[in-house]
C-alpha cells in the first residue's frame, strides 16, 4: 500500500510516499480502506519528537491520528462490522498511521460514520470530537448554565468545542482574532475576546471551567479567570503527576512530571482550582454519540482546506502556520 512516511524525527524532516506492507489484521481488528484523514497538532508534535516522553515509535513511521473509510476485512472474532461498512475512527496511540491507503484498527475504536457527512467531513471529527467530549463530559461534567472559556475558538478543536458546549447549555467565551470572529460567532460563542487587542484574564472572572488548547502563558493566565473550585482541562499543557499515575507511566516518569509540574500545582493551590491534562482515548461508543449529534445537525464539521496525500508536507506547513480556521483534511481516495 502507499503511505506517507518519515524516517526520523525533526521539524525539517521531509515526508516521502513509499510502498509499505499491508497491515496485519488481528482477530479483533478491522481493516479499513482509508478515504480521508485529518491533521491535528499532535501530528507535528510527534513528527518533531516532542511526544517521545509519552509515545515511542519505530521508523519508518506513518503519521495520522484519525480517518474515515470503508471496511474491507474483519478479524475472526469481529461480529459488529462487515466489509462495506462506512466508518470513522481514531486508532490507538500505538497504532497510528492514517496517512496511508489502509489501516488495521481495533473493532472498539471505530463507529459508522455520520450518514450526512462526506468522507472528508467525517475524517475531520474523531480526534477533536473525542477530545472535547472526554473533556466536557468525562472530566468537567459540564452543566447547563455554567461558564466556560474555550481558547482558540476558530481552531480545529475550538470549532467543535464551542458547538458541544452550547449543546450542553453552557455560556461560552472564546478567544479569536479578527479573521476568526465571524466563524466563532456563527458557531454560537456568547462572548468573543480578540486576543490581539484584549487580555482575556482581565476581561473574565468567575468561570467554572477553561478548555486550554494553547498551553504555556495562556494556560497559566487561565487560572485567574476561574472561580474557587473551577477546573482547567488542557491538551497542550504539561502532563502532571496525577496524569502519570492514571496513565501508569511508572514511578520514574511520574516523579519527573511531579517536578516539572510544580508551577501548575502552585497555581492550583493559589486559586483553589483543579488542573487536568487530557490525553484522549479512542472510543467507538463515544463516536456513536457524536454521530448522533452530527446527523441531527446539532454540530457541524468545519473544514478549512483539503489537500491530496502527495501534498502532506504543504498541509503540515499550513496547519503549523496557525492560519487554519477549522480542520485541515487529507484526501486519500
Amino acid at each position: 500500500m502507499k503511505a506517507m512516511i518519515i524516517e526520523k524525527y525533526g521539524k525539517q524532516v521531509p515526508f516521502a510516499i513509499a510502498e509499505q506492507p499491508m497491515p496485519t489484521v488481528g482477530e479483533h481488528d478491522v481493516l479499513v480502506e482509508i478515504h480521508a484523514a485529518s491533521l491535528n497538532p499532535i501530528d507535528f508534535k510527534i513528527k518533531e519528537g516532542k511526544m517521545k516522553f509519552l509515545l515511542n515509535y519505530k521508523f519508518p513511521l506513518i503519521l495520522g491520528n484519525d480517518f474515515s473509510g470503508v471496511v474491507v476485512k474483519v478479524g475472526s472474532r469481529v461480529n459488529t462490522w462487515k466489509p462495506g461498512d462506512e466508518v470513522y475512527g481514531r486508532p490507538r496511540k500505538n497504532r497510528i498511521g492514517t496517512l496511508a491507503e489502509f489501516i488495521a484498527v481495533h473493532e472498539d475504536d471505530i463507529w459508522l460514520k455520520p450518514q450526512n457527512l462526506t468522507f472528508e467531513e467525517a475524517a475531520s471529527i474523531p480526534l477533536i470530537g473525542l477530545t472535547t467530549y472526554q473533556a466536557f463530559v468525562d472530566i468537567l461534567k459540564l452543566q447547563k448554565g455554567q461558564k466556560i472559556l474555550i481558547h482558540a475558538g476558530s481552531g480545529g478543536v475550538g470549532t467543535f468545542a464551542i458547538q458541544l458546549a452550547k449543546q450542553m447549555g453552557a455560556f461560552v467565551a472564546t478567544t479569536a482574532s479578527d479573521k476568526g470572529y465571524e466563524l466563532v460567532k456563527s458557531l454560537g460563542a456568547d462572548l468573543i475576546i480578540n486576543y490581539k487587542q484584549e487580555n482575556f484574564e482581565e476581561k473574565l472572572t468567575g468561570y467554572d471551567a477553561v478548555f486550554d488548547t494553547l498551553g504555556g502563558e495562556a494556560l497559566e493566565k487561565s487560572f485567574r479567570v476561574l472561580k474557587p473550585g473551577g477546573q482547567i482541562v488542557s491538551i497542550s499543557g504539561m502532563p502532571n503527576a496525577r496524569f502519570g499515575k492514571e496513565a501508569k507511566l511508572g514511578w520514574v516518569k511520574t516523579a519527573i512530571l511531579s517536578i516539572v509540574g510544580r508551577k501548575i500545582k502552585a497555581l492550583e493551590k493559589k486559586y483553589h482550582t483543579r488542573y487536568h491534562f487530557l490525553f484522549m482515548k479512542p472510543s467507538g461508543s463515544q463516536l456513536k454519540v457524536i454521530k448522533e449529534f452530527m446527523e441531527e445537525g446539532l454540530i457541524k464539521p468545519v473544514i478549512d482546506k483539503v489537500f491530496p496525500l502527495k501534498e502532506v508536507g504543504e498541509a503540515f506547513q499550513y496547519l503549523e502556520s496557525g492560519r487554519a480556521k477549522g480542520k485541515v483534511v487529507i484526501r486519500i481516495k
